[in-house]
Parts: structure tokens; sequence; C-alpha cells
């Protein structure tokens, strides 16, 4: 979204008659509370897009507590987007075990090849260029935009919605995205200012979910996560991680392992169909490919 596309939107926002807040109190008491609530993170106050891409992606669906020491490590091991896009596969997914959604992973070496290939190495500059990249969304476009370049974007993700569901929507359900983003346009400030505005909305929101029923499940776009353990997503996950651990094992004894894994955790032995598939989909995702019945990561 291009800075005149942001003013157009802020433009157009009408401020919530029920609120019990103005807007100028809403951003005044944004402001207080994140400074009181502030958390010093390593990807914090950086300059570096690509850092910041890297935080934003481990972040989604991720606590930070989690993301906590591992991005630092993951930066070490590949510190420029030239870096990871030439790393393998299995070197990228070996770092990322333990986060979770090891899509994300690929995904993540997939942006670094097309800077690495057609941007000289270098995120590229708006959000609008930024979604060009493969895998790259709204929500990560918009955060790179605001924490790396401290220029003015709109970011909406789970603790900038409880903000202001909360603050200004106390009564409603199903609210969307589409009404918020004027509002959260007109909140935001110039550039210059944008990266600790949004570090206060995130703060302060983080904050809020540990007192209060989570505001965001009122948002349109709220979906509860399905259990991960004995779900297809676990075992995708596991045989993973024995293809990392063994690289060329056999598909009849990475089988066997998976099913190993299964019954420890007091579940049945994996169907060979729903194995044959979880296979075939990891293959085309490129997680790992199969060479004379054997997986390699």
């Amino acid at each position: 979204m291009a800075r005149k596309d942001i003013e157009q939107l802020a433009a157009s926002a009408v401020w919530p008659a029920g609120a019990a807040l103005s807007q100028q109190e809403f951003c005044a008491h944004v402001r207080s509370e994140g400074t009181r609530l502030y958390r010093d993170l390593p990807w914090r106050g950086i300059d570096d897009a690509y850092g910041v891409l890297v935080s934003e992606v481990m972040l989604q669906q991720t606590q930070v507590k989690r993301v906590l020491g591992r991005w630092d490590h993951f930066m070490g091991m590949f510190p420029t987007p030239d870096a990871l896009a030439a790393a393998a596969p299995a070197d990228v997914l070996a770092e990322w075990q333990g986060l979770g959604y090891n899509r994300r992973a690929l995904a993540l070496k997939r942006a670094a090849e097309e800077c690495s290939q057609h941007h000289a190495g270098a995120l590229p500059v708006g959000v609008d260029a930024l979604q060009q990249l493969p895998g790259i969304g709204p929500a990560t476009a918009a955060g790179v935009t605001a924490f790396a370049r401290n220029q003015r974007a709109v970011y909406i993700e789970t603790n900038v919605r409880t903000v202001f569901l909360h603050l200004l929507f106390p009564d409603e359900d199903a609210v969307p995205d589409k009404q918020l983003e004027p509002l959260v346009a007109a909140c935001c400030p110039p550039p210059g200012e944008v990266r600790a505005w949004y570090y206060a909305l995130l703060d302060v929101g983080a904050h809020l979910k540990s007192q209060v029923t989570n505001p965001s499940r009122r948002s349109a776009h709220y979906t509860r996560q399905s259990a991960f353990e004995g779900s297809r997503r676990q075992k995708r996950a596991e045989l993973v991680r024995i293809v990392l651990a063994c690289p060329g094992i056999a598909l009849g004894q990475a089988a066997k392992r998976l099913d190993a894994e299964e019954r420890a955790a007091g579940r049945d032995a994996v169907d060979p169909q729903l194995f044959a598939s979880i296979v075939a989909d990891l293959t085309r995702e490129g997680f790992f490919r199969e060479e004379g019945g054997k997986l390699f990561a």
C-alpha cells in the first residue's frame, strides 16, 4: 500500500461513536501503556529489513518466548538473503525445528532466493513490492516497512487487533479488518515514529491478552487452531524430523519410525495410505525428494 493509499484510507476513517476514548485519547493511552510495558526484544530497533522479515515470519502463530534465542541463532547461520538463498533446504529446516509450521522456513528461503537473484541481495522497498516476494502477505510486508524502514503502513496482526477491539469495539463481535484498517491508518504516526507506535500496540495487546479474555476472538478473522497432537500436521512435522536426522532413509524404515513415534505417544500406527499421502505432499512442497525408494532432505 503506497503512502497516498494510506493517507486516503486514513481520511476515510470514522471514529466509532460508542468508543469511550477519542482518537487523541486512544493514541495517548497506547503510547503511555506501551512505554510502561515495552519489551526489549533482539529484533527491535534494527534497520536490517531482512532481519525484521525473519522475525516477522518466525512470530507468525508462534509465541515470542519460543522465538527468543532462535532468531539470533538463525541470523548467525544465515545473516543475509544471499546466505539463506545459498543454503541447503535441509540446513534451513534443521535450524527451524522447534518453531513449527515448517512451510514458513521454505517460503522464507524462496523469498531470499528472489532477493538474491533479482534485487541484488536486498529486500525491495515498499509494501507492494515486498508482497511480490514468495510467501509475503500484507501483514508481513507492512511489518517490514514499519519496523525496518520506520515508514507508514497499515499493520494488522493479532495484538494490534486486540487493542483496537478491546478499546473501541468492546461490545461487538465478528469485526472485520476492513473496519479496522481506516482506524489503524488514521492512528499511524508520521515516518520516523511508526516503529515505536507499533511496538506500543504490540506490547499493550500482548498484555491485554494476559489480563482479559482474548479480544481478538471477536475479530471476523479469528479461527481456533486445531489440536496439533495426533493431527496430520504433527505427523508431517515428525516425518520431516526423521528424514533430517537420517538422510537417505528408506521409505519403509521411515514409515516404521513414524509408527514407533505414534505408538510411543499412545496413538495408532499410521495408515499406509496416509503415510504415502504425507510423503507426496512433503515432496511436492520441497521438504525432501524421493530417490530409489529413499528420502533425502
